[in-house]
């Protein structure tokens, strides 16, 4: 009996060797996948930008400035979880695990507002759904070469000797070798020849609450002539996205679905255009939701051995922004 990842890779391999232009947007368990060809995307219902490929025609503001407050989630839920996932860690079950949680947040723009108002390389609005505004790239493609992006490394931009300070933090340099050996390993299982082309650069990041760096790597491998026809099976096998799970990754997501406790739908999931030869896609961090009771913004990052509950309580709240 087929299961639903096996429609869903036909689909995405149809559409390949077809050389249809499509618009995929995956959840984080995969459950409620979209894929829309790009000539049937309503502008009403769905917005995009993909390193400016997009389907928006732009946005007037007049002279409306985005108010954004926080209500985070509480400190004590958030050290209950921290102290489950690191119990975890001793017992060797997971060396690497994204703990994330959702925060309250007001604002005075719509979830349409904000996909305008961001600057982000990766962007989607969902009608009474959600918006992503994401630095972070899952795969792209170039020719026969498919590179990914893993993020792993925050801190403000404004502390003295930022930059000098992640690239020399143990815990960060730690948690940055494991999410870019899963990525090798993930990669591996798509492609051959997989190699680290840059480790561990810093961008800067503008945000409604200061600036932030965060470091990322590159890892590419070659896929084989005429990957398009096997596109649903080269991404179904990447996924979830290991920067945003963590490792090993079956392991890693079942301590996740037991120790947050709520259910991250579309946030972490991924989202991406292929253009009839390459995909371009993003991880949905930086990812705000419309919940009965109001907007919610999901936000959480990497815990390892060597984590500090403060200071990853502090990451958490430090990563509910809008990059303007």
């Amino acid at each position: 009996m087929p299961n639903k990842s096996d429609h869903i890779i036909s689909r995405l391999n149809a559409l390949g060797k077809e050389k249809a232009p499509f618009l995929f947007v995956f959840d984080f368990l995969c459950g409620k996948p979209i894929i829309i060809k790009l000539k049937d995307v309503d502008n009403e219902a769905v917005l995009y930008s993909v390193n400016g490929a997009t389907n928006a025609l732009g946005h007037n503001f007049g002279d409306k400035k985005l108010s954004f407050n926080v209500r985070a989630v509480r400190k004590s839920r958030y050290r209950e979880a921290f102290d489950i996932v690191q119990q975890h860690i001793r017992h060797g079950d997971s060396f690497l695990l994204n703990l994330t949680f959702p925060s309250l947040i007001e604002s005075n723009f719509g979830l349409r507002d904000i996909f305008y108002a961001s600057k982000a390389k990766y962007k989607l609005w969902v009608k009474d759904g959600f918006v992503v505004f994401s630095p972070e790239t899952f795969v792209r493609t170039k020719s026969n070469i498919i590179s990914s992006f893993p993020m792993k490394g925050t801190i403000d931009a404004d502390v003295p000797e930022a930059e000098e300070k992640l690239l020399s933090s143990e815990k960060e340099l730690a948690e940055h070798y494991t999410i870019v050996d899963l990525i090798r390993n993930d990669l591996s299982m798509v492609s051959k020849n997989v190699r680290v082309e840059r480790f561990r650069h810093i961008e800067e990041i503008n945000t409604n609450r200061g600036n932030l760096l965060q470091m990322s790597s590159k890892v590419s491998g070659d896929l084989a002539e005429g990957w398009q026809e096997n596109l649903g099976a080269i991404l179904m096998k990447m996924l979830p996205a290991g920067s945003i799970s963590g490792a090993p990754k079956k392991k890693t997501i079942e301590i996740i679905k037991k120790t947050e406790k709520y259910d991250r739908g579309y946030y972490t999931g991924v989202f991406g255009v292929f253009d009839g030869e390459n995909i371009d896609s993003g991880v949905m961090i930086r990812f705000v939701e419309k919940t009965d009771s109001g907007l919610i913004y999901k936000s959480g990052g990497g815990i390892t051995a060597r984590s500090n509950p403060e200071e990853e309580y502090d990451e958490l709240v430090q990563k509910v922004y809008v990059p303007i």
